[in-house]
């Protein structure tokens, strides 16, 4: 059994870690709220782009318009590359939120190794420099601070590669919050638009009841008015997706710190348990000792 010194030493130190533990949840805490406030702020816009980007491309026949947003398989896309955009953590201690996202990531890379990586987040950065992947680009302090203005940046940066015909496809791996107890990574096709992507999300038409009906005239021409619309698009799926990761962190980071916190206060129960052993075996040997001397002075 090990000393009373010795389990004083780790009862300290499992104590500071659950201090420590402890303020990280607080701290995750406060940060979750505020990622629901700006997930249900979004929201609204979000599902209102979407709608109507949806609308568009039911009463449009992409073959029939010569938009780069909208183009097919026009050429035979064995060899397309693809433009994945990996939305992480900076910092770790999140359970298995940046694993999950990460082994999605390199499982599509190892289908399709002709690819673009734009990676946000410092721990996707440091896993893809590990791996020997090529990041084209990475976005510094936007996991942290997902703000209109650092989508917007990311939206110019994976544009310009599309439009230029750096990548034929540009899609989007994230993780959505479902509930407090329920994280789902994402995978979404950005580019090109296409109609399954937008009808997979349920309870977008509810209020479209006589969308068929519909219709739709474009002063400015359908292609011009994708060129304007898509990448708003974009923008607005970008943000959305850098908030609910947000919110997924915090909330992975809280349940990760919980989980902690439970085994910290178990394994002190334990060392506590212990101590008191070890106590009680210290003062038994020392009255035995005393003992022994006085028998042993009588005689």
């Amino acid at each position: 059994m090990a000393g009373e010194q010795e389990i004083r030493k780790r009862i300290k130190s499992v104590s500071d870690t659950l201090k420590i533990t402890n303020a990280m949840y607080m701290i995750s805490s406060a940060k979750l709220t505020q990622a629901k406030k700006m997930v249900a702020d979004s929201e609204p816009y979000y599902f209102k782009l979407q709608s109507t980007i949806s609308r568009l491309m039911r009463h449009t026949d992409p073959s029939k318009l010569d938009s780069i947003f909208l183009r097919k398989n026009e050429k035979v896309l064995k060899k397309k590359k693809i433009g994945y955009i990996v939305v992480t953590a900076d910092k770790g201690l999140a359970g298995g939120y940046n694993h999950n996202i990460l082994k999605i990531a390199e499982e599509l890379i190892s289908v399709n190794p002709d690819n673009k990586l734009f990676v946000v987040g410092e721990v996707g950065r440091h896993y893809c420099e590990s791996k020997g992947m090529d990041v084209d680009t990475q976005f510094h302090y936007t996991a942290q601070n997902p703000t209109m203005h650092r989508a917007r940046i990311i939206a110019d940066r994976v544009l310009d590669s599309y439009i230029s015909g750096e990548i034929d496809e540009l899609d989007i791996i994230y993780t959505e919050m479902v509930s407090s107890m329920q994280l789902e990574t994402q995978f979404e096709t950005l580019l090109p638009l296409q109609t399954p992507q937008i009808e997979d999300n349920p309870g977008l038409y509810s209020n479209l009841t006589d969308i068929y009906q519909e219709n739709m005239v474009s002063a400015m021409g359908l292609e011009n008015f994708f060129s304007e619309l898509a990448p708003l698009f974009v923008i607005g799926e970008i943000y959305g997706a850098l908030v609910e990761s947000f919110a997924s962190e915090h909330c992975a980071r809280m349940q990760a710190m919980q989980n902690s916190m439970d085994s910290a206060k178990d394994m002190l129960n334990d060392l506590q348990r212990k101590y008191q052993r070890a106590r009680q075996a210290a003062i038994t040997q020392e009255i035995t000792e005393v003992v022994a001397g006085a028998k042993s002075k009588r005689v």
